[in-house]
């Protein structure tokens, strides 16, 4: 039998597995089956086939039957690359009551506190049973998340109420923004800039494309939101350009430009209307580039697609995490989170988690001692309840 390691002492040693997400996160895994193994605790792991050094991991305690709680985080964190930060990211450091490291709010703080739970109830044998998600890729596109939530209910009974611990303060977020983006990339021809009129500028074409999508921010927030809608902070649907690239030189009409289309939609607006909307408008684009020279075109694929977490009537979920923290209040973020992809595979999904989403991705990003002694109480209370 293993030492059982406090919650502290595991979130230390996950946060020492420097699992940006450009990177493998297998050590974790294995560090985590181990663990697990120690407590007589079964885990599996998914390995994800296109990236062999990646892969999610799963586990469930407690009867062998559905009905389960499910604590889901992820393992990869943002990168540290330019940030100047004070500590060794990679090396929990207390001071001023908080623990300073990359991923401390987001999320490994959860990861240790869920992983402490399972082994809790383990020992505690509880009556209903609960399992640990832990999924990859979560920050560039919550593309981790759906292929281990079908691989978990082809090996594990189903769970019911999945609770995901992205930092919200330990309150009950019901809510989110769904998001999709489009990498976009304009193919144009070049020529000298005094005869630009025979070549096609990559980047003069992608103005118009970045400018539509001004114009439908501007309509969107000008138009009166729906109900579900006007909780949300902005009450409506955003179109966003945060990087591009593109040109040679300034006397060149530029061959290339690319950049990244990113929609956040809100919920009871289809996604789908938005991808058609922003398809018509590369197409017509498209057209105008092939008049002046047939080569030119448009490529898009589209990176990451994350559905909306849609508040839930009386959802399960929810009303299991009120009774924990005895937040009534209401909650909806505009960022997106994998609880949406539970909830569109069966699941009632909540989002509740210790820290503040202010200090995710930062330089000397932390959690306060407070908030981690917070979900710690949260996880113990969660234990005894599945117990009784």
């Amino acid at each position: 039998m293993s030492q059982r390691l406090t919650p502290l002492e595991i979130m230390t040693k996950l946060i020492s597995f420097p699992t940006v997400s450009r990177d493998s996160n297998l050590p974790l895994v294995s560090w985590v089956e181990g663990y697990l193994r120690g407590h007589g605790i079964e885990s599996h792991r998914w390995p994800d086939p296109d990236q062999p050094h990646k892969a999610a991991l799963f586990a469930h305690v407690g009867p062998a039957e559905e009905g389960a709680v499910v604590l889901s985080g992820h393992t990869d964190v943002v990168p540290v690359d330019g940030q100047p930060w004070d500590t060794d990211p990679f090396t929990v450091t207390e001071r001023d009551g908080k623990y300073f490291g990359r991923g401390t709010c987001d999320m490994k703080g959860f990861d240790a506190l869920a992983i402490w739970a399972l082994v809790e109830a383990r020992y505690a044998n509880v009556k209903r049973p609960l399992q640990l998600a832990l999924s990859f890729d979560e920050e560039i596109g919550c593309t981790g998340a759906p292929p281990m939530i079908v691989a978990m209910q082809d090996v594990l009974p189903k769970g019911s109420a999945v609770i995901v611990g992205e930092p919200s303060m330990m309150q009950a977020v019901t809510g989110h923004k769904g998001g999709f983006g489009y990498a976009t990339h304009i193919v144009g021809f070049e020529v000298h800039s005094s005869i630009m009129h025979t070549g096609v500028n990559a980047i003069m074409a992608a103005a118009p494309l970045i400018d539509w999508a001004n114009t439908r921010n501007v309509e969107n927030m000008a138009a009166e939101p729906s109900d579900i809608a006007a909780v949300f902070d902005p009450p409506w649907t955003t179109c966003h350009v945060g990087m591009i690239q593109g040109g040679t030189a300034h006397n060149i009409t530029a061959k290339d430009c690319r950049f990244m289309m990113d929609f956040r939609v809100v919920p009871g607006e289809e996604a789908g209307q938005w991808r058609d909307a922003y398809l018509q408008q590369t197409r017509q684009a498209e057209a105008q580039m092939q008049a002046v020279h047939p080569e030119a075109r448009i490529e898009i694929s589209e990176t990451f697609a994350v559905p909306a977490l849609v508040p839930e009537q009386d959802g399960e979920a929810e009303t299991l995490v009120r009774a924990l923290t005895g937040d009534n209040a209401n909650h909806v973020v505009s960022y997106g989170t994998e609880a949406g992809q539970f909830q569109e595979a069966g699941y009632s999904a909540v989002i509740c988690g210790p820290g503040d989403i202010a200090q995710a991705h930062q330089p000397n990003e932390f959690i306060s001692v407070a908030q981690f002694e917070a979900g710690h109480v949260f996880m113990a209370r969660l234990v005894q309840k599945l117990s009784d």
